[in-house]
């Protein structure tokens, strides 16, 4: 670079004057102060030799050339006393050239190393522009737009430590003149400007390129404020939201404390104390630590720090510092706990701060270092400046974990839909209202009306048979395992109470074979645990049995104390199905709500059943319209064919094979629901209404009228309606599937017994198409499908 203007985008055309400064000198050379004449006499002469160095010059080579007589101009103004002390520069605004400096401040870029480029910190690019511009509208026009804002260096130190600069410009020899290429500014133009700040092209337009004419230069007093900075870069780091899932989080944290106590090899790390378990608990977060606990999630209190630290800390609320780990190590035999964790991760110096408020300890700021004596007593309290705002951070983030906890708790145990959220944040605002206006606040019922309601299930067929099946099994194993050893037993030592034993034992397995009660599993139970078990304790110590015992022993489920294989793999399939079942149903929900928003809910019982309700009221918007009834009941349709799809073919994988019925219950009339704050749910409102309830619970028993068959039926679609137009619509659904490959062609229509209460029902029937993975063959119906998995 050549010249001050090369590559410069700026209203300014730069040029290094010292004009003004020279002005300020004639002035004093008529001084009364001999001594102050004289020397601005010299000042004068040295400079009134080159012209050039009054009318101002742009290029670089200048500021060589006359490098003596510039020395002289500025001496006062760059005193030699102060050189060693002030950090000053001379230079030209909004470029990096500086052409006279102080001693102190070209050690400090020295320090800084051969690669170091000095910028300022904080004034962006793309802003300099317009700096410029309100420079001038102040200088020229009188229009003070106040937008002086501090700026900083940033430069590391030999350490490689960073230090911050604050610089504090004085402009007293500077003059801004227009050039014939300014435009007039008028206040019309002031007004649009303040309105456009971010607008470059307008701001170019009002002060094009090189309009104006910067002569002069500008002094900057430089002040090292890093330990106010440091302050202020704590509170911002500490201010954030969800800083602890970001990467750099801990990293800047270091390089913060690092800056504030001027110590580069220095780590930080947090530990929060739970007061009601008197422990100490690690901070969890990307890269969070931990030097108290090391490896520990928690650590009590006395398993984390002897006595005098825990007083100190705990009740004095103190800084606890070592300056030598090792030497205190040595005095403490290696019995103080913290001291001898610090040790083992090569810590040799450390500062532990209380994290507290009026209510006592939250934690416990630490510090460390692996060189001694560079954290100690001293220096730990250049800490107090920061605590308050540490303290602070900490008091916000458990207030916002304990907000997570209740959030998570009530999303996972009692979730409220999204779709009626908004209705529950109003009446959760009035509530409050209400309260700070001290009035006796009140949740008012929370209701929806002219809703219309689906409701669908997918039940396994046979379960209570599968599980009494399951639990015969186990009950004969064990029953049969304990005879065998009774009967050993009783060969051993011939004690009428075995044979009693016996007898008790061959009654329940007859009745297993031929009369198995509800009651039956408690009965045996309560015969093992309460006659034989003690029996067992005697045996297990005879030579003769305690192998076989031992065997016993070794079968029984160590949860549940009782033999537990058949009725495992039964609850293990039964969970199984209802997890894929949900996780299936839960994954096409998201689709349909981006469809058009509903309330929806799900439970799993032998199976899993699901509600829907759609309506104006829900969706709080001027939007619906029966389409959108018409697309959630083909969707829900399509859905539960996907669903017997995905079972059947996971059906191979579950440990007892069970099959599966789906239902979809038809109800054309809207209807109204409340929440009900005792049960935690919402129920239908009304007498009418309640039948839809009634048929809910009753209609997947129901039989077909004048038979004995059920109407849910494995391998078919059930669709419960009552109303001819129920008939209609749903035969359009499924006559489209059909074209699909969803459904066969086998639909019927069959009339239902009448249930209590409850008259009139009906039901379309349709079998469903399987679409089996890696075969030619297509569809299947779920006879093909049983032949193909017995093949």
């Amino acid at each position: 670079m050549n010249n001050l203007n090369d590559n410069l985008d700026s209203p300014f055309k730069l040029l290094v004057s010292f004009n003004k400064l020279l002005k300020y000198y004639e002035d004093l050379a008529i001084s009364d102060d001999e001594f102050i004449a004289a020397k601005a006499k010299r000042v004068l002469k040295s400079a009134d030799a080159y012209p050039i160095l009054r009318e101002g010059f742009s290029e670089i080579s200048v500021l060589k050339e006359r490098e003596k007589e510039i020395g002289i101009i500025l001496q006062d103004s760059f005193s030699p006393v102060l050189s060693k002390n002030e950090i000053k520069t001379a230079s030209v605004p909004f470029h990096n050239l500086i052409f006279n400096s102080s001693e102190r401040f070209k050690n400090i870029i020295r320090e800084a190393g051969d690669d170091f480029e000095l910028k300022i910190k904080n004034m962006p690019e793309d802003d300099k522009y317009i700096i410029a511009c309100t420079i001038i509208l102040a200088f020229c026009y009188g229009y003070n737009l106040n937008f002086k804002r501090p700026f900083y260096y940033e430069i590391p130190n030999e350490k490689g430590i960073m230090q911050f600069y604050k610089i504090l410009y004085n402009a007293d020899f500077t003059e801004i003149i227009p050039t014939k290429k300014a435009p007039k500014i008028t206040q019309e133009d002031v007004d649009e400007l303040l309105d456009n700040f971010e607008n470059i092209e307008l701001w170019k337009k009002k002060f094009p390129k090189d309009s104006y004419l910067f002569k002069g230069f500008v002094i900057s007093n430089i002040f090292n404020v890093t330990d106010d900075q440091s302050i202020s870069n704590i509170k911002t780091t500490l201010i954030g939201e969800d800083k602890r899932k970001d990467e750099g989080f801990m990293e800047d944290f270091h390089a913060v404390f690092q800056s504030l106590l001027g110590l580069k090899n220095i780590k930080v790390g947090f530990s929060i104390y739970n007061e009601e378990e008197c422990q100490f608990e690690r901070v969890y977060g990307v890269e969070m630590n931990s030097f108290l606990l090391n490896k520990l999630d928690s650590e009590s209190c006395s398993g984390t720090l002897c006595k005098h630290s825990y007083k100190r800390l705990l009740e004095d609320k103190k800084f606890y510092t070592l300056s030598d780990v090792n030497k205190y190590y040595e005095l403490s035999k290696g019995k103080a706990p913290q001291i001898k964790t610090l040790k083992h991760q090569n810590i040799k110096s450390a500062i532990l701060a209380p994290i507290a408020n009026e209510d006592g300890l939250l934690g416990i700021l630490e510090i460390v270092s692996e060189e001694p004596k560079v954290l100690n007593s001293i220096n730990a309290n250049k800490l107090n400046d920061v605590m308050p705002f540490i303290v602070s951070a900490v008091e916000r983030s458990k207030n916002e974990e304990e907000n997570l906890v209740e959030a998570i708790i009530q999303t996972e145990c009692t979730s409220i839909h999204p779709s009626v959220h908004w209705r529950f944040e109003k009446e959760a605002r009035n509530f409050i209202k209400d309260q700070l206006n001290g009035k006796e606040p009140n949740f008012n019922k929370i209701a929806f009306d002219n809703i219309y309601p689906l409701y669908g299930q997918i039940d396994i067929k046979g379960s209570s048979e599968a599980r009494n099946s399951a639990t015969r099994d186990d009950l004969t194993i064990q029953l049969n395992a304990l005879k065998s050893i009774v009967e050993n037993a009783l060969k051993i030592e011939s004690l009428p109470i075995y044979e009693q034993f016996l007898f008790q034992i061959n009654t329940y397995l007859n009745g297993l074979k031929t009369n198995f009660q509800v009651d039956s599993e408690q009965q045996i139970s309560a015969f093992i645990n309460q006659d034989i078990d003690p029996v067992l304790d005697h045996l297990k110590v005879t030579h003769e049995l305690k192998e076989e015992v031992q065997s016993y022993f070794d079968s029984i489920d160590d949860k549940v104390k009782v033999l537990y294989h058949h009725r495992k793999n039964y609850d293990d399939t039964i969970a199984l199905i209802n997890k894929e079942m949900a996780w299936l149903l839960d994954k096409k929900q998201i689709e349909a709500q981006a469809m058009y928003p509903h309330y929806f809910e799900r439970f799993k019982t032998d199976g899993v059943e699901h509600n829907m309700y759609i309506g104006e009221s829900i969706t709080k918007e001027d939007s619906f319209n029966p389409i959108y009834l018409y697309n959630l009941r083909l969707w829900q349709l399509q859905v539960m064919v996907e669903m017997e799809n995905a079972f059947y073919l996971m059906q191979s994988d579950f440990p007892v094979k069970l099959d599966v019925a789906s239902m979809i219950l038809v109800f054309n009339q809207p209807l109204s629901i409340s929440f009900r704050m005792d049960e935690k749910q919402f129920d239908v409102d009304g007498t009418y209404n309640a039948r839809y309830e009634i048929v809910k619970k009753r209609v997947d028993k129901a039989y077909i009228k004048g038979t004995s068959e059920r109407v849910t039926q494995k391998g078919k679609i059930s669709i419960v309606y009552s109303q001819k137009q129920d008939e209609i619509e749903y035969m359009r659904y499924i006559k489209f599937l059909q074209s699909k490959k969803y459904l066969d062609n086998d639909m019927e229509i069959v009339e239902l017994q009448d249930l209590q209460a409850v008259t009139g029902l009906k039901a379309i029937r349709v079998s469903v198409l399987y679409h089996k993975k890696n075969n030619n063959k297509e569809f299947y119906t779920y006879q093909d499908l049983m032949k193909e998995i017995k093949a």
